[in-house]
């Protein structure tokens, strides 16, 4: 094994690896769901190189932006699937982004960039489900100047997003080792996941 592989974001990465084979955490699997790799090779060719731009930009000034998108995504999967409801906003505070858990997620702003840059590409094509994995998986492969894995692309947007299933299925960092087990068993993931993801 290659030095330092298995410190820092090479652990991350190895970890990664583990939780984005299960990361159809309480939806179909990605057949089901239409997932496929180059989903938007024929309707925005250039969809994934424009993500990937904005992100290493950002990612280059920012180191700290991986573990960000890494966290955005697995707090968007746990609700309701991976469908960006944790970017919805609400007049009224009542969405995922405003519950307690959420409060420190960070790196919207930059979601917001590449979501605009590819507007300017392909309107409305890319769904922001689909920029949220790419985010997580370009900040992650930034050091290496590759994709360390494909990302299947074709999620569709959640119209729907409540402060509450936030509260309710994000665990708890006080949760019982029983309460995180129920928890990650209702999402069809098990033990591994749960010492994973801990």
């Amino acid at each position: 094994m290659a030095k330092g592989l298995l410190t820092g974001t090479g652990l991350m990465l190895a970890l990664l690896l583990l939780v984005f084979s299960a990361v159809g955490v309480g939806t179909a699997s990605a057949q089901a769901a239409g997932l496929k790799k180059g989903f938007y090779k024929k309707s925005c060719p250039q969809a994934e190189d424009i993500a990937r731009k904005v992100v290493w930009g950002r990612v280059a000034g920012n180191g700290e932006l991986a573990a960000k998108f890494l966290r955005m995504f697995f707090h968007d999967c746990f609700v309701r699937g991976c469908d960006a409801s944790v970017l919805l906003d609400s007049p009224t505070n009542t969405v995922e982004k405003n519950a307690p858990p959420n409060l420190s997620l960070a790196g919207f702003d930059v979601i917001d960039e590449v979501k605009a840059e590819l507007e300017r590409a392909c309107p409305g094509v890319v769904s922001c489900a689909d920029i949220v994995a790419l985010a997580a998986r370009d900040s992650v492969s930034f050091q290496y100047k590759r994709n360390l894995w494909e990302v299947e692309t074709g999620r569709r947007d959640g119209t729907v997003s409540s402060d509450q299933e936030a509260l309710n299925d994000i665990p708890a960092p006080t949760s019982t080792f029983d309460v995180l087990l129920s928890n990650f068993s209702s999402k069809g993931l098990g033990l591994q996941d749960l010492v994973v993801l801990s």
